[in-house]
């Protein structure tokens, strides 16, 4: 049988295709040298204080044997991370130097670059927001359909992820709506808040804002979880990519055209 006419339909528009480009290279800078800024002190608590003898999360190192390795430590379990966490390079440091921006040691410096790439970060995300609002592209690709968030239909949607099934399609599917939903909505602004509740100036001004997840600590920590499930989602977003077909997904991210079936939805 002939294979399938294919058709290419718009499917991103300017300021989405551009805000996505500005915004990974923003997260990789931010990821980076928010490492570099951990790195002064691998650890995070829960409440308002640092309780230096009970962290819940931990890297250090520890001598076995005559030598150094490097220890992770979640909750009560310890785990040897010699090489990566902990201990790496001959040095005492939380993330290795490869995985921070810069690669040596300078908290000053790490702050810099992640200050600035932050309201790089956050202005980009209000053009992207304002523009998804106003022209919409929130409401029009983003939000589900009644017919996509009926029960038979979601679970054919996960039935045909966990089988890496994926169609070329004129609209996102359930879960990516949600997914994009839930990170832009819920973790983009948690990341965001949290950041803002860390620094001096913002507690001065508005007090309540630390307080509101629970104290410096907490929200430094949720700051740490929330950066690392953007992280998370992005690594399932590009392997999804890869699988679903990259030429594809990559041309509709630069040019806006996206290639699909006569007969797609």
């Amino acid at each position: 049988m002939p294979p399938p006419a294919r058709l290419l339909v718009h499917r991103h528009g300017l300021v989405t295709r551009t805000t996505h480009w500005i915004n990974l290279a923003a997260l990789i800078v931010l990821l980076l040298s928010g490492l570099q800024i951990f790195n002064a002190h691998p650890a995070l608590y829960w409440g308002e204080v640092s309780t230096f003898a009970r962290p819940w999360v931990a890297m250090f190192a520890a001598e076995r044997g005559g030598e150094a390795v490097g220890i992770t430590k979640v909750g009560s379990t310890y785990v040897e991370t010699t090489g990566v966490l902990g201990f790496s390079g001959n040095e005492v440091r939380g993330f290795p130097a490869w995985a921070t921006l810069p690669s040596y040691r300078s908290l000053a410096d790490g702050r810099r670059w992640h200050f600035a790439f932050a309201w790089l970060f956050v202005l980009n995300g209000l053009v992207y927001l304002s523009a998804g609002l106003i022209g919409g592209h929130v409401r029009r690709d983003l939000l589900p359909a009644r017919d996509q968030l009926t029960p038979r239909h979601l679970a054919r949607e996960i039935a045909d992820h966990a089988r890496l099934r994926f169609a070329a399609s004129r609209r996102y599917n359930v879960l990516q709506k949600l997914t994009y939903l839930a990170v832009i909505f819920v973790l983009l602004p948690m990341m965001v808040l949290t950041g803002l509740s860390m620094s001096p100036g913002m507690n001065a001004g508005f007090p309540w804002l630390p307080e509101l997840f629970g104290g410096r600590q907490s929200a430094r920590t949720l700051h740490f979880i929330s950066a690392s499930l953007i992280v998370l989602f992005v690594l399932v977003h590009v392997a999804m990519v890869l699988v679903s077909g990259p030429l594809n997904s990559l041309r509709a991210m630069i040019t806006g055209k996206y290639a699909v079936a006569e007969d797609a939805r």
